[in-house]
């Protein structure tokens, strides 16, 4: 007998998932079984490497940037519980999710938390400001060498012009979200995750 069966999800465990990040009780075991593939140490938790095996993150030009995201400040492990919740920023939004109470927090597949996950992914420094350079560095991580670095300067410059309204040559969280506003993210950023 291997490691495995001690660390089967508990019902209370599966309920909690459920409520915290909106994912049903089958996707939640569904990706429980992918999770514990992953887990190569057989832990109960996942590695930078472990996530750097998945062909699409390997691929994915930003896919270290997509990586660290599943992993808090100082963290080189992440438990299934933590898996979920990053996971949950993109779950499809349901209609029935759109009227949420005024008073509960807003859900993590939230439109803001949404735009917010994608804000740290430029975010490089974690100053709650995008800089030219970070610009400069996401966009190089993006399209590599098929663009010049004249010609990347001269993208994040026109970037930084049209989104910062406060004149500090950066873009703020909120910036981002104004310069987003017409784009649908709730779309753009949503995986379909089997029920």
């Amino acid at each position: 007998m291997g490691s495995r069966a001690s660390t089967l999800l508990r019902d209370e465990e599966i309920e909690e998932i459920k409520k915290e990040t909106g994912f049903s009780h089958s996707q939640i075991t569904r990706l429980y079984s992918r999770f514990t593939s992953l887990d190569k140490g057989e832990n109960g938790t996942l590695s930078r490497e472990d996530f750097q095996r998945i062909p699409e993150l390997a691929i994915n030009p930003l896919g270290d940037r997509i990586i660290n995201a599943f992993f808090p400040e100082g963290e080189d492990q992440v438990n299934f519980r933590g898996f979920m919740r990053t996971l949950a920023h993109f779950r499809p939004i349901e209609d029935n999710e759109k009227t949420k109470d005024v008073g509960s927090p807003a859900p993590l597949n939230s439109r803001n938390n949404k735009l917010l996950f994608a804000f740290r992914l430029y975010d490089l420094d974690k100053d709650d400001k995008i800089s030219r350079d970070e610009l400069l560095q996401v966009l190089r991580m993006m399209v590599g060498v098929n663009i010049s670095d004249e010609q990347l300067g001269s993208i994040a410059d026109r970037t930084i012009q049209e989104a910062d309204q406060d004149g500090d040559s950066a873009i703020s969280f909120m910036e981002f979200v104004k310069v987003l506003e017409k784009v649908d993210v709730e779309q753009k950023m949503s995986i379909r995750f089997l029920h």
